[in-house]
């Protein structure tokens, strides 16, 4: 059987949460109405991903983050350095099983107390679903090109990387937050070298591992799903190497694995 993964959430409650969360995340908070969720990104100084996240707006001063990957308490403790004199509670909250639900308005989401439900047009994704949960979500949401960011690659990689400006998770014309001005130069500017694709693959790996070739650090792997007849998932590469990968299962990489580009995303 196969690792649940769980859902790590915390929430950030009071008169300032718009305006604090507005000021640390990188997509456009000031424009997500209530009863919606928002893909975001925590970026640090230099740019790169700390955290993303599904933002949900839950009511006019309560939002509720669902991390994809990372670990909700640390990452409260690490946001309320941040909150100084905000009137402003952040808190983690237990973690909660995770489970495919009904199909439901992408970006919509369905608080009924007991369960959130998230919306992604084929199904919504359950938070707190009375049981042991589900990953029938997960190959739906890789199918779309929605990272997952294990916990080696927290803090590694940057917004282009995860195809995050075509999740609508950076902005470019919000006001300042932390790594914007690497966002907006490598928006500008291009030049990063490293993009997101969904693959299958010739033989098991695990989320989190580097991708090799001839020695050379190629790329990693976000997510993985295990098929009847191998494996799909999604991956970082650098584009000299995808551009080579003309055929599914060619162009072998270190360790015998063979890789085939099924969708490209850009940044």
């Amino acid at each position: 059987m196969p690792t649940l993964l769980p859902a790590e959430t915390l929430l950030l409650e009071g008169p300032d949460a718009t305006a604090f969360a507005q000021a640390q995340f990188s997509s456009a908070v000031n424009s997500l109405a209530t009863g919606h969720w928002q893909f975001s990104a925590w970026l640090d100084p230099q740019g790169r991903v700390r955290a993303l996240f599904h933002l949900a707006r839950l009511a006019d001063e309560r939002y509720l983050l669902l991390l994809r990957g990372g670990d909700a308490a640390e990452m409260t403790d690490a946001l309320r350095r941040f909150v100084f004199r905000a009137k402003l509670a952040v808190t983690a909250l237990p973690p909660r099983a995770l489970a495919t639900g009904p199909a439901l308005s992408l970006h919509a989401v369905i608080d009924d107390g007991e369960s959130v439900s998230l919306g992604g047009d084929t199904h919504s994704l359950r938070i707190g679903a009375v049981g042991a949960g589900d990953d029938a979500w997960r190959l739906m949401q890789l199918h779309a090109g929605w990272p997952w960011l294990p916990t080696p690659l927290l803090g590694e990689l940057l917004p282009p990387a995860l195809s995050l400006h075509r999740l609508q998770a950076v902005a470019i014309d919000k006001g300042c937050y932390p790594g914007q001005e690497i966002v907006a130069r490598l928006h500008f500017r291009g030049g990063h070298k490293r993009h997101l694709h969904r693959v299958t693959l010739s033989q098991a790996t695990t989320a989190g591992n580097a991708l090799h070739r001839d020695g050379r650090m190629v790329g990693c792997v976000l997510d993985v799903v295990a098929m009847n007849d191998g494996s799909e998932a999604l991956v970082v590469l650098a584009d000299d190497i995808a551009a080579q990968l003309s055929d599914a299962h060619s162009q072998p990489f270190d360790d015998d694995l063979a890789l085939g580009i099924v969708t490209s995303w850009p940044a």
